[in-house]
C-alpha cells in the first residue's frame, strides 16, 4: 500500500478524531503497530518534526522539569478533566467515567499520594470544575451533571442533572468537553459531530452555553472534532478543533457567540436557535479560509493553526498562566496540549481589525502519554492528563498524570511574535546580541496555507518565500523589528531563527515560530 492509498485507510480507521476508536479501529491499529501513523506523517508532506524541534526533553527540562503522579494499581487515569479543589485535593475525571480526588498530588516527589474514589458509572467526562460552593460539575457525553459529597467521606452522595439539551446516537465519536466558568458564571460546551463528520442529532457540531440556573444557549456552530476548550486571561472562549473536512490541520478557535466555525455539517440545528437567525452560507470546497471569510460574514476562521505534524496532530487541552510570573516569563499566554505528539506548545494571541491572530511555538515534550486535559494551578504548576487510546501517542504509556514545574530559570526564547503591517516584531525572554539579531541571514521565513475544503485534511498549499528586507534591534536590547517584502494574507508565516543568540551567546531554545495571518495590519501598527 502506497503512502497515499495508506493515509486514505487510516483516515477511515479513525474516524478523523484522535481520543477515540471503536474496538475494530484499535484492532487494526494494535496489528500495524506506528507504521500507519508514519504513513500519515509522510502523506501529509513532513517528517520534519525532529528538525524543527530542536530542543530535547532534557533541554527543556532545565528550566520546566516534569513529576509523575504515581496512580495505583487497577485504576485507569485516562484523564479528561481536572480541577484543584478548594481542600487542595485535585479532582481528575476519566474516559471511563470515574473521577478520583487526588490527595498529596503537589507533592515533590509525591511519595505519600492517596486516591479517593469519589464517583463512578459516568461517561467519559472532559470537563470539570466548581464553584467552591460544595459542587463538582461534570460534563459528561451526554450531559452537565452536578455532585456534591454530602457527609463528608468523600464520595460523591447527591447527584444532579443540570441540562441535557443536547443528543446523543451511541456512536463512539460524539464526546463533549466542557470549560471552566467563564465571567458570567457559564459553563460552554462544544459538542462533536457524529463520528466527527456529520450531525444526526440535537446540536452535534455546536456550542452551548450552560448558564448557571442550567438553561442552554445555543452559541455558535460549525465545530468539527473539538479535543479542549478554555478562556485566554480576558476571559474569551477558545476550543481547539482538530484535522479533517473543512480542516486543513488542527486549530485553535475563538467561540464568538453567533460566528461559524468552519464546518458545515451541523446547520440542520438552526431551527433549534432561534437566537442565532439563519445558518451562513455554505462554504465553497477547495477554497482558502481567508476568502470565504470576506464571503461569509458569520465565518471565524482558526485564530491561529497548528501546522500538521511540525506542531503536533491531533490539539487538546487549553490552559492560561494566569500565575502572574509563578510559571515563568509567559505571563497570560495560552498552553495547548497535543494528544499523538505528547506534547504542549505555546500560544501568543494578539487582535488584529478586532479579530485573534498569533502564533504557536514548541514548548514542552516528553510526557508518558498523549497530552489530552491541560490545567494551571495556583501554585504556578501545570497539570497535564495523558491518554493514548484511540489514536496512539509517543509517550508510550497509555496513561498518565503529570504535573510540570517552573524551577526559576529562565529559557532563551521567542517571547511575543507580533505582526506589523511591512513585517514582525518579536520580543525575547533575555537581551539578545545586537549583531546576530541585527544579521537578516539570522532568519529564515516561509509561508504555506491550507485547503479550506470538504474533503478530509490538506497538505500545504501556495507555499512562498518573503524577503527579509531589515532587522532593527530594539532600544530595550530585547525585541527586534523585522521587514519583510511578501507577507502574505491567509498564510501561516514559519519563522527560523537559527543565528540569534543571546548577549550571553546562548541559541534560542525553540528557534521557530508559526504565525496564522489571518489579516495584515494596516498603518503604521
Amino acid at each position: 500500500m502506497n503512502t497515499i492509498s495508506t493515509r486514505k485507510h487510516l483516515m477511515k480507521l479513525w474516524s478523523a478524531h484522535p481520543i477515540s476508536a471503536s474496538p475494530t479501529t484499535r484492532k487494526a491499529v494494535a496489528a500495524v503497530g506506528l507504521t500507519l501513523q508514519v504513513a500519515l506523517a509522510l502523506a501529509m508532506g513532513s517528517m520534519a518534526t525532529a528538525s524543527i524541534r530542536a530542543a530535547s526533553a532534557d533541554d527543556e527540562a532545565a528550566y520546566y522539569p516534569m513529576v509523575t503522579i504515581p496512580i495505583p494499581q487497577g485504576v485507569v487515569l485516562e484523564a479528561g478533566g481536572i480541577q484543584v479543589m478548594p481542600d487542595q485535593r485535585v479532582a481528575v475525571s476519566t474516559r471511563l467515567g470515574d473521577i478520583y480526588l487526588v490527595e498529596g498530588a503537589f507533592q515533590n516527589p509525591p511519595s505519600n499520594v492517596k486516591f479517593h474514589h469519589y464517583a463512578r458509572g459516568l461517561h467519559e467526562v472532559l470537563g470539570l470544575t466548581t464553584r467552591g460552593d460544595g459542587w463538582l460539575y461534570a460534563t459528561q457525553r451526554g450531559e452537565l451533571t452536578r455532585m456534591k459529597d454530602v457527609d463528608g467521606d468523600l464520595r460523591a452522595d447527591l447527584f444532579e442533572t443540570v441540562n441535557d439539551s443536547w443528543g446523543i446516537t451511541g456512536d463512539y465519536h460524539e464526546y463533549a468537553f466542557g470549560s471552566k466558568l467563564d465571567p458570567d458564571g457559564n459553563i460552554w460546551v462544544v459538542l462533536c459531530l457524529t463520528g466527527s463528520f456529520s450531525s444526526e442529532i440535537d446540536y452535534r457540531g455546536w456550542c452551548l452555553r450552560i448558564t448557571p440556573e442550567g438553561m442552554a444557549i445555543p452559541t455558535c456552530s460549525g465545530i468539527r472534532s473539538p479535543g479542549g476548550i478554555g478562556t485566554n486571561s480576558l476571559g474569551d472562549m477558545f476550543y481547539t478543533d482538530n484535522q479533517g473536512p473543512w480542516n486543513g490541520s488542527c486549530g485553535l478557535k475563538h467561540l464568538k457567540p453567533g460566528t461559524f466555525m468552519g464546518h458545515p455539517g451541523g446547520n440542520k440545528w438552526f431551527g433549534l436557535a432561534p437566537n442565532l437567525g439563519k445558518p451562513s452560507a455554505e462554504p465553497v470546497s477547495n477554497s482558502r479560509w481567508h476568502i470565504e471569510a470576506k464571503r461569509i460574514p458569520e465565518y471565524l476562521p482558526a485564530a491561529v493553526i497548528f501546522p500538521y505534524n511540525k506542531m503536533g496532530q491531533s490539539a487538546s487541552g487549553i490552559a492560561t498562566d494566569g500565575t502572574s510570573g509563578k510559571f515563568g516569563p509567559f505571563a497570560n499566554q495560552l498552553f495547548v496540549g497535543d494528544q499523538t505528539q505528547s506534547t504542549v506548545m505555546r500560544v501568543y494571541l494578539e487582535k488584529v481589525n478586532d479579530r485573534y491572530q498569533g502564533a504557536c511555538f514548541p514548548f514542552r515534550e516528553g510526557f508518558a502519554s498523549g497530552c489530552l486535559s491541560v490545567e494551571m494551578m495556583p501554585d504556578g504548576s501545570m497539570f497535564v492528563g495523558g491518554t493514548d487510546r484511540g489514536w496512539g501517542a509517543r509517550g508510550g504509556k497509555p496513561f498518565a498524570l503529570q504535573r510540570l514545574l517552573w524551577n526559576g530559570r529562565v529559557p532563551f526564547e521567542i517571547h511575543e511574535m507580533r505582526a506589523r503591517s511591512d513585517g514582525f516584531e518579536l520580543t525575547f525572554t533575555q537581551p539578545v546580541d545586537a549583531a546576530t539579531v541585527a544579521d537578516v541571514a539570522s532568519y529564515k521565513l516561509s509561508t504555506y496555507t491550507y485547503l479550506y475544503r470538504a474533503e478530509y485534511g490538506s497538505p500545504e498549499v501556495d507555499a512562498t518565500k518573503p524577503v527579509i528586507r531589515l532587522a532593527v534591534v530594539g532600544a530595550d536590547g530585547k525585541s527586534v523589528r523585522i521587514v519583510v517584502d511578501g507577507l502574505q494574507e491567509g498564510h501561516i508565516h514559519e519563522l527560523h531563527l537559527p543565528g540569534v543568540r543571546s548577549t550571553q551567546g546562548k541559541p534560542l531554545l525553540h528557534a521557530v515560530g508559526y504565525y496564522t495571518m489571518n489579516q495584515i495590519p494596516s498603518g503604521t501598527r
